[in-house]
């Protein structure tokens, strides 16, 4: 009786050569029965050599229908059905009812009546502070000296032992908009804390993949002292329009287009990614961009309304794992 193994290693010797019996080439299709696993193949040497063969099998396959699928809308025209569209976790995305229409009258006037309208009715400048934990080590500080080159009105303060709630207190009084804080662990920054002054809301971001201006392959020059412009990509859901407004509040009203700079902030399945560009017109249809850097990824975690409270303080939005990622098409901003 012939196992699985005895199986493959027949139909690899069929495709090595002729047989003895018939002496004609094995179809591809026969290499690899409907039933063929891969991984019932004991030995070690075989199984990769089987599982090489079975790809190179796959990838022929695929071009062979990609052709004869070109060839029959050539033949057939404009009468050619549309090209289907490919299948993806965002277009299957699960439908959230929180999604915003910006045409909705109840979200304008929600809009008109945040802590964030101020903002957006030109009422008031920011001004940032950025802070960190408590004594930080090199890389944090270089990341948060970065960071206040790219945020306009910023101004840098490394924490000795003083608790938050003793700066906001402190913010409020000099008339910051905003307070960003770093947090580190084992030398590494991993969190960021956004609190906007001086009302709230909170939000607690988990930070992750953080690139430093040296650490970029083929960065252009420093940045310039330009107001840049910004950009918020994906922020559908009240939640994820509420995270974008106070993102878009740490920068000026009026970018100042000749400095050709922009950040980005990108919202792709819940996580937000940040890149700081320059870009250059080199002709009517072609533009070239170059990363300035610094770079992270957030990952939201909460929403507390109000300034940063630990203990005491209202949640609008916590991130509950085991509840909330029962399933990869649903997200949340």
């Amino acid at each position: 009786m012939s196992g699985p193994g005895s199986m493959a290693s027949g139909a690899a010797g069929s495709a090595e050569g002729p047989g003895p019996v018939d002496g004609a080439r094995a179809p591809e299709q026969a290499l690899f029965p409907p039933g063929f696993s891969v991984s019932e193949i004991k030995n070690k040497q075989r199984r990769h050599f089987m599982f090489l063969r079975w790809k190179q099998q796959q990838r022929k396959e695929k071009l062979a229908n990609k052709k004869k699928r070109r060839k029959e809308r050539e033949a057939l025209g404009d009468k050619a059905p549309p090209k289907p569209v490919p299948k993806t976790i965002e277009n299957q995305r699960v439908y959230d009812e929180t999604t915003v229409d910006p045409n909705d009258e109840e979200v304008a006037f929600d809009e008109s009546t945040d802590e964030f309208a101020p903002y957006f009715n030109r009422q008031t400048v920011p001004k940032i502070l950025i802070t960190t934990s408590d004594r930080p080590r090199g890389r944090t500080v270089r990341f948060c000296e970065q960071l206040s080159t790219i945020i306009p009105n910023s101004h840098v303060y490394y924490r000795r032992g003083l608790a938050l709630k003793r700066i906001i207190p402190q913010c409020i009084s000099r008339d910051f908009t905003d307070l960003i804080v770093i947090n580190e662990d084992r030398k590494i920054p991993n969190g960021l804390v956004l609190s906007h002054l001086p009302d709230g809301p909170t939000a607690h971001f988990r930070m992750s993949s953080v690139r430093l201006r040296k650490e970029i392959k083929r960065k252009g020059k420093e940045p310039t002292e330009h107001q840049p412009e910004v950009i918020l990509n994906n922020f559908t859901t009240r939640l994820g329009h509420s995270i974008g407004r106070m993102f878009a509040s740490l920068f000026p009203h009026d970018p100042q287009f000749i400095g050709r700079q922009v950040a980005t902030f990108h919202n792709q399945r819940d996580y937000i990614f940040f890149r700081f560009h320059r870009y250059i017109f080199k002709s009517e249809k072609k533009v070239g961009i170059q990363e300035l850097g610094p770079r992270f990824t957030l990952k939201l975690r909460s929403l507390q309304k109000g300034t940063f409270d630990s203990k005491f303080g209202e949640y609008e939005w916590i991130h509950k794992h085991r509840e909330m990622d029962t399933s990869r098409r649903k997200f949340h901003l």
